[in-house]
Parts: C-alpha cells; structure tokens; sequence
C-alpha cells in the first residue's frame, strides 16, 4: 500500500457513531460466479495450458473461489492454492498433466504486502521469472475479460435499501480486494457510489488495513460492523475486534432483509454482540468448508 493510499484511509472523518465496512463481490454485487467462471478459471486454463485437465482446473477453482473458506480471497493466493490442490489429485497425475511449480508464486505471495498487478509488475522485471510472467499474463487477462463481461450486474434485491437505512446512522465504506477501476466502475454504474464515504481496494492493502486504517481510534469495536460473504471478511472483522455479518452464498436475498431488520436494529442498539453474533458465525462457518469433498 502506498503512502497515499494509506493517508486516504487514515484520513477519513467520522460523520456518524458507527462504521461498518462491506464487501462488494458475491455480497453487494452477484458477480461471484460469473467472474470466476467466466474470466478467472477459463485463463487459468489457457494461460498455463491446462486444457487436458479443464474439467478438474473448474472444479478445483470453482472449490477454492466460490465454495471454500478461501472464497473472497486475492487472486494470487487463491491461484496458488488451485495448483497445490490439482498436483495432489490423483485423477490430474493420471492424465499426465504437467501443473506448474508455483515457488516463485509462493515465495512472492509470502513477501509481498501490495498483493496486485503493479507490485507483481515490478517483480517480474526485477527478476525476468518466467512463471511470474505467466502469472501477470494470466492476471492482466483476467482483467480485460472482467471489464468485457462485468457489465449490468445489479445489486442483490434488498441492498440498495439495506445501505440507505444504515446510511443515514453509520459511515459506510466498501472493503473489498476487487482492483479499484473496475470496483469503482461497479459503484457507479448502479448509482450505488454515493451510498458510501470511501471505496477501499486492492491497492489500498488488505481488508483488516481498511478497517484498521479507516476505524482505529475513531469508532469503538462494538461500533463497527463487516459485512461480507466470504472467510477473509470474518478474519478482518475479528481482526480489528469489530462485528461481523454474514451474507450467505446463495441465499443472499434472505440475508439483506435479515440484515435490514433485526442485524440493523441490534448493532445500533448495542445487542448485536454474545449470543445473536455466536448463531451468526456458526451458521456461516459450516456452509465453507476447509477441506475439498473430491
């Protein structure tokens, strides 16, 4: 994260008692599934020549993206995870599929703290590694299958009115690892950026560093809630001693109303935490599992 980035986050002035961050894919927006499988896993394929083994790439990602406690999570790690996963399947060993070694991935994932295409930009010149070339070949098409086909997809019903009745008691932030140009072209486009007071990105660092960096010191922890859909968004929450609501993969229209009722009423009234965040957390960990069922 840069300086700047950092002072943006650090810079915000609360208009409100309360704070609560949100996420934007698969939680605002329902494009989860139509970005993996449509723009990340197809390039996975091609980009590292894994046609004899697609079906098993799609499964293999599909788990770790969309089905998996690593759902949400950057690209890089979630890439690396989907070839540790296909090297240990005996049916990709059966088919003779060469599965790149991901080392210099790994290593970079470990190191680096700006997880996005310009750090891994500046890596590959710096080092000429040929799998982190392919790596920001496969990211850079990513994201222009991305900009082509993530267009028209509108908020889970329930969202918009969801934000403007936390709006009007709490600042909103959006807390998310999709790029900025292509989280902010989504905010726009449905007129939903004017709901919230910063938009927070990959390049703004992590999802705990937007929280750290825009909450420190500025709103008590039981004063700031995370809403998201995925693991890593419980991890920032928990990480930061803030609340946490989950928004269910695929019943995520019964969460915006659970929310807009009795979620909304019990932060802001102080009884969102103990027993009623105790049932939240425990439905939301058994429907991500850790381990694959292949």
């Amino acid at each position: 994260m840069s300086n700047a980035h950092a002072a943006a986050l650090k810079a915000l002035v609360p208009g409100h008692d309360f704070l609560i961050g949100i996420d934007s894919d698969g939680a605002v927006f329902d494009t989860m599934e139509l970005k993996q499988k449509e723009c990340f896993i197809p390039q996975i394929v091609r980009v590292f020549q894994l046609q004899r083994i697609s079906k098993y790439v799609r499964e293999t990602a599909e788990f770790v993206n969309l089905y998996s406690r690593w759902r949400g999570a950057n690209r890089f790690p979630a890439l690396l995870r989907t070839l540790d996963f296909l090297r240990e399947r005996p049916e990709v060993r059966g088919r003779g599929a060469q599965v790149p070694g991901a080392d210099s991935l790994r290593k970079w994932v470990s190191e680096e703290t700006r997880l996005g295409n310009p750090a891994l930009q500046a890596k590959v010149e710096e080092t000429g590694d040929p799998f982190l070339r392919q790596v920001l070949e496969w990211s850079l098409a990513v994201n222009a299958a991305v900009a082509a086909m993530g267009q028209g997809v509108e908020p889970f019903p329930g969202v918009r009115e969801c934000l403007e009745k936390a709006g009007a008691r709490a600042d909103l932030i959006v807390v998310s690892q999709t790029p900025l140009e292509a989280l902010g072209r989504e905010w726009r486009e449905h007129g939903m950026d004017r709901l919230v007071r910063l938009i927070c990105a990959q390049e703004h660092g992590t999802k705990s560093e937007h929280l750290e960096l825009t909450a420190g010191g500025k709103y008590p922890p039981d004063h700031v809630l995370m809403i998201g859909d995925a693991y890593g968004d419980l991890q920032a929450a928990q990480g930061n001693g803030a609340l946490f609501f989950p928004i269910h993969p695929g019943k995520e229209d019964a969460s915006w109303q659970d929310l807009q009722g009795e979620g909304l009423e019990r932060f802001f009234a102080g009884t969102f935490a103990g027993e009623y965040q105790r049932c939240l957390l425990e439905a939301f960990k058994f429907i991500l599992p850790e381990n694959p069922r292949w």
